[in-house]
């Protein structure tokens, strides 16, 4: 395994258990394998680590929320298919996020910021062809709303996250709620 991937991951684990202001440069070089000061060869600071691995998440995300398919339903079951997934699958990645985004600084933050909108934005556009009938109002309360509900795993009990077919569960959770605000008063 290369060796910034090592860092990424060893810091990943470790601004989950302690928080990123918790953790410094010598433990995230122990816990990666190495020392401390060696880490600079790979990263200028602990900033630029979380900065990496918060873009890394967005990457992964950003990228599923390209429509691929012509039907604009499946294209957006297959988008929350693979949020869901990824945040079960990444509870630590979802939690750091969560916890310390406020804590990226320039150069990065900025940047962060605007893929962040970027993303919503293609959430929104992925509801809006799903449920054209939608006012753009709702639209944007609704990617809220999906986003906020997927991501909300990171926090759940184990029990609620061992529910058998907890995808779907949560799919059907997501889909239903908006079918509801798209239906006519």
């Amino acid at each position: 395994m290369p060796r910034d991937r090592r860092i990424l991951d060893a810091a990943a684990v470790a601004f989950h258990e302690k928080g990123f202001h918790g953790v410094g440069m010598d433990e995230l070089g122990r816990r990666a394998g190495l020392s401390g000061p060696s880490l600079y060869r790979y990263f200028a600071g602990k900033d630029e680590i979380l900065a990496r691995l918060l873009d890394e998440a967005m990457d992964e995300l950003l990228g599923a929320t390209t429509p691929v398919d012509p039907d604009p339903r499946t294209d957006l079951e297959r988008a929350l298919r693979h949020h869901i997934e990824f945040a079960l699958a990444n509870r630590h990645l979802v939690t750091l996020y969560q916890r310390e985004v406020r804590s990226l600084v320039e150069p990065w933050a900025d940047a962060f910021t605007r893929r962040r909108r970027q993303y919503v934005r293609a959430w929104e556009t992925l509801l809006a062809r799903a449920f054209p009938t939608l006012e753009p109002g709702a639209v944007a309360a609704a990617a809220q709303g999906c986003l906020g509900l997927v991501f909300s795993v990171a926090t759940w009990p184990d029990r609620a996250l061992a529910a058998p077919g907890v995808t779907d569960l949560i799919m059907g959770l997501v889909l239903h709620g908006v079918a509801g605000v798209d239906l006519p008063a």
